[in-house]
């Protein structure tokens, strides 16, 4: 073996980088552990703002080896949705009010094309802004669009004269930059939302932005934080000589909230963890009040006996908090949670002034005297809500330089907005001004001089970056950009740790049924199959904890897929070896020449097994994505498990002087001298897939699909009963809710649960209304016809544009899957023959699993849905009957380069490839099935439907391989050969000279 000491310094290394990541998800895991149990009471309940509130207080402390908490949590093993609980969000920026906010006109004509292009983008691909301009040149043929959007506002841009390709590509512009600003309103929402690994991705191709959110339990909340409208507002800011006294008296509530809690400076620290630095008061300043203190920066004066005591111990309970800056106050981030929990009580706000609001900065910076701490400086406002200046009135602002060349900001306001502004900044000279978006402030800029004319410029030490942010924000006022959900998806904490249980006990059951299998089939040799397949599913972890990767019940089908992939590779392996040593080879010849003669069939069959995945990858989406990141990087991992890891220990042996066995007596003689005749029977083969398939396709054509929610469009409930459910008295009941609109209750995961899906009312984004009808729903199941019913936290909401879009990525995924795998097999076999045959086994498992998941809709006692999932399950179907297949045809392919010295037609050669590989056929699939079947029975319904779908694939897909797949390579060669055989047939034979002369002598 070539490179032996560098395979085994890269094996280290590999599993000395899964150690180190799997490490930190292990102690980022008992971090939130420690957090859950200090915020749970003797009841059992937990106080979720005094677990943040710990959390905050380790968010920038080095927890292990140097790294903090905030680090371990970017780049860890996360949990998905569906295994912890929470809520996912698409959200659509909407562009039909930017365009009604842009054209400013109250022309029908305007309002009519604008409907008419909203209507048309429900089922079109084409950009909204190429919609509209389409439909008002049918409302308004002899209208430029620059007499519509032509104004004061953009004369720098566009005129009477533009064109309306320069009047569209302006509307694009705005558009996309109102995109943009919204994603960073809606990234600082998330940022300040207090969720652990928050996940914020805009869509690509798209005007929309998905949400993540682990662990949250207040999908109302979460609605109208993320769905909110952007408020920009201008507010004068109270100094911190005007607000000091009332600090003094606020300092006095905290001593006294810290006797009545008996929590001393010390125990403080110990709540906040090792290493939190908390800061007191020092002995050497000059000035003993806070209000001084304030003005000070956190300076007190104990050095007279009189003002020791209670003024110290009130500065003492402050400064545990708030942190004096010179020019106001700050507060640790990890103390913001219990700040707001203290500025909200009454006795607290009664002592600052009726219209004061305090807000945080917008981004926090480091403590200057701690630098593995961060603080936000607080501002109090005056006014927050009637501000005397909103952000309608700004119509433009960039990012220019001032004077210095320092970055600086230029902003443009309308007459009435120049207006405000000229009285607002005359009577604040000197003072701050707060630039609030969201109840953040992103400035707060000091006036040197009144104001007039509605130009400003807003200058400070800017970076280039936050200048072009601060414009952004000043922007986000000038047009409504509206964000819609238009997809939803929530699962109860309680209903993801059950599901988190179900999908690790079965994976563990699965893989424990995979190790116990290959030791009984191999003996010895399972045995390093085993360690390898140990070593790659730890290299997989390792990994995905490495990329920040999220894991999912998909995720752990990915997984365990994984393992059937790991165990092929050996099969290949093992099964060359045993044909080398039947030849009377030597052991380490044997196991040299079996690793040389299986790396074909191994790397082409995860080929086409990686071109499914990447598919799956680029078209996925939530949890489908968690499974094609788990199933790519399993691809590699098993590789080099299969590989490297395999062929180090048979080395081993080999250097010892020992050999492996590779079957037991129960083994020994199973698929051994096999004849099997599968090319004569091909036509009755067809006629089984043929009668199937026509089977399918008459169900589909009268029973139809059931179509998942994210294919249909709607919002779904799960509900559970006392005793089974009646779906008909279930639907009745549903009927006045849904005010006699469609709705299907189908069972789901037992006889007693259903799933309700329903489309109506699913354009009413109003968050007040999803509550609304969440109730209702409750209230309809909760007693039909005497079964009590219980409706689950699992809801989900898809509008029907993402549903059309979401049928629309499925086919392009399964077309372009099918497509690239065909082109592998011809380019990589050199003959279209192989291409067909794989072609056909490809439409053949798609059109049996559809026309399965149709025939038993409504008998199986779980969900067959067609949807994102079930896509996910058909690619990766593709990808294990294209892996199962070209295993047959790589070695079709060398018995056809005569390799073994005999020359044989093309049946036999087929027969004897499928005889030489039955073995490798029946244990990698048999692995397969059985980890299959242990997820169908105890990984949990989330998954069931998916996970059905593939056990049936595997079946269907090794089906085809020897049924289908090869005997139409038998077929099209056969009928490639006759043709060749017509051809030279048809070509006229010119005798040679020396046949001549031989004619001639006779």
């Amino acid at each position: 073996m070539r490179n032996k000491g560098g395979i085994v310094a890269l094996l280290v290394a590999f599993l000395a980088i899964s150690v180190y990541f799997l490490a930190r998800t292990w102690k980022a895991n008992d971090i939130r552990k420690d957090a859950e149990a200090y915020a749970t009471d003797k009841s059992g309940k937990i106080d979720y703002s005094k677990k943040q509130r710990y959390l905050d207080s380790l968010w920038k402390q080095p927890v292990f080896l140097g790294t903090t908490t905030e680090d371990l949590t970017k780049q860890e093993l996360g949990l998905g949705l569906d295994l912890q609980g929470g809520m996912s969000v698409i959200l659509e920026v909407s562009p039909t009010e930017i365009v009604r906010a842009l054209a400013g006109s109250r022309d029908p004509k305007v309002a009519t094309a604008i409907a008419n292009a909203q209507d048309r983008a429900v089922t079109s691909s084409t950009n909204f802004v190429d919609l509209f301009a389409e439909e008002f040149k049918k409302t308004a043929p002899d209208l430029k669009l620059a007499s519509v959007f032509s104004n004061s506002s953009n004369r720098g841009t566009l005129s009477l004269e533009s064109t309306d390709n320069q009047v569209i590509n302006y509307i694009k512009k705005e558009v996309d930059g109102a995109f943009d600003r919204a994603f960073r309103i809606i990234q600082t929402r998330v940022d300040k939302f207090g969720v652990a690994n928050p996940n914020l991705q805009r869509l690509s191709g798209t005007n929309r932005i998905q949400v993540e959110l682990p662990g949250v339990d207040n999908p109302q909340r979460v609605r109208k934080l993320l769905s909110g409208a952007a408020k920009l507002e201008f507010c004068e800011v109270y100094t911190m000589q005007e607000i000091a006294p009332s600090f003094d008296g606020l300092s006095a509530i905290l001593l006294q909230m810290d006797a009545e809690s008996k929590l001393k400076e010390t125990d403080l620290s110990k709540i906040a963890g090792k290493g939190n630095n908390v800061a007191t008061a020092t002995k050497d300043t000059s000035k003993n009040t806070l209000a001084a203190q304030l003005a000070g920066g956190n300076k007190t004066d104990t050095s007279k006996k009189d003002s020791a005591g209670l003024a110290q111990r009130q500065t003492n309970a402050f400064s545990n908090l708030f942190i004096g800056t010179g020019y106001g106050v700050a507060v640790r981030i990890k103390d913001t949670s219990r700040v707001n929990q203290i500025m909200h009580r009454a006795d607290v706000q009664a002592l600052f002034p009726s219209n004061a609001s305090y807000l945080y900065d917008v981004k926090a910076r480091a403590n200057g005297t701690n630098v593995n701490e961060e603080i936000v400086d607080l501002y109090f406002v005056k006014d927050l809500g009637k501000a005397p200046l909103e952000g309608d009135v700004v119509t433009n602002a960039t990012q220019d330089y001032d004077e210095r060349g320092k970055a600086a900001v230029e902003m443009q306001m309308n007459a009435e907005g120049a207006r405000k502004w000229k009285a607002l900044t005359g009577a604040n000279i000197g003072r701050p001004i707060a630039i609030i978006l969201d109840n953040f402030v992103y400035s707060a800029p000091n006036v040197n001089g009144e104001i007039g004319g509605g130009r400003s410029s807003i200058s400070g030490n800017f970076t280039v970056t936050e200048a072009l942010d601060l414009a952004n924000v000043l922007k986000a006022g000038k047009l409504p950009a509206p964000t819609n959900i238009i997809s939803e998806y929530t699962v109860g904490a309680t209903v993801g740790s059950e599901a988190a249980r179900a999908g690790i006990l079965s994976s563990i059951i699965g893989v424990l049924f995979v190790l116990v299998f290959v030791m009984i089939y191999y003996n010895k040799a399972g045995l390093i199959a085993n360690i390898a397949l140990i070593v790659n599913l730890f290299l997989l972890l390792g990994v995905m904890a490495s990329f920040g990767a999220t894991l999912t019940l998909p995720g752990i089908a990915g997984l365990v897929l994984s393992v059937g992939m790991s165990v092929d590779a050996n099969v290949l392996i093992y099964e060359r070896i045993k044909e080398e040593l039947l030849l009377g080879k030597t052991f380490p010849v044997a196991v040299r020449d079996g690793f040389q003669n299986a790396m074909s069939s191994i790397i082409d069959s995860n080929v086409t097994t990686l071109i499914t995945g990447a598919v799956l990858f680029i078209f996925g989406s939530g949890l489908i994505l968690g499974f094609a990141t788990t199933l790519l990087i399993g691809i590699f991992t098993s590789l080099f498990s299969a590989i490297f890891v395999s062929r180090l220990l048979f080395e081993y042996y080999i250097k010892k002087g020992k050999t492996v066995t590779f079957f037991t007596k129960f083994t020994e003689k199973l698929f051994k001298d096999s004849n099997i005749d599968f090319v004569s029977k091909r036509k009755l083969y067809y006629t089984i897939s043929s009668a199937i398939i026509i089977a399918g396709i008459v169900s589909i054509y009268f029973k139809g699909f059931g179509l998942g929610v994210d294919f249909l469009g709607g919002r779904t409930y799960i509900a559970k009963f006392e005793k089974t459910a009646n779906t008909e008295d279930i639907s009745k009941a549903l009927k006045v809710t849904f005010e006699g609109k469609a709705v299907e209750v189908k069972t789901f995961g037992g006889f007693d649960q259903v799933k309700i899906t329903t489309p109506y009312k699913i354009e009413n984004t109003n968050p007040d209304f999803e509550k609304q009808l969440y109730g209702q729903v409750q209230a309809a199941v909760a007693n039909v016809n005497g079964n009590k019913g219980t409706l689950s936290e699992d809801t989900s909401k898809v509008g029907p544009t993402i549903a059309n879009d979401a049928i629309g990525g499925a086919v392009k995924a399964i077309l372009l899957s099918i497509i690239l795998v065909f082109a592998y097999i011809v380019f990589r076999f050199r003959r279209l023959a192989f291409g067909y045959g794989a072609l056909v086994a490809l439409f053949h498992d798609v059109a049996i699993i559809l026309g399965i998941f149709s025939i038993f809709r409504g008998i199986l006692p779980f969900s067959l849905d067609v949807d994102q999932a079930f896509v996910g399950a058909v690619l990766t179907i593709m990808g294990y009957s294209m892996n199962d297949t070209v295993v047959v045809f790589d070695r079709v392919r060398e018995y056809l380069t005569e390799k073994r010295g005999v020359k044989e037609d093309i049946p036999t050669v087929i027969n004897n490839a499928l005889n030489a590989t039955l073995s490798r056929t029946a244990v990698t699939g048999f692995s397969t099935l059985v980890v299959l079947l242990v997820l169908l029975i105890f990984g949990g319904e989330t998954i069931r439907g998916f996970v059905f779908a593939m056990f049936i694939g595997v079946i269907v897909g090794t089906y085809s391989s020897l049924f289908v797949a090869t005997p139409i390579v038998v077929d099209s060669m056969q009928r490639d050969l006759k043709n060749e055989e017509a051809k030279l047939a048809l070509v006229p034979v010119v005798p040679t000279e020396e046949v001549i002369k031989k004619g001639k002598k006779s």
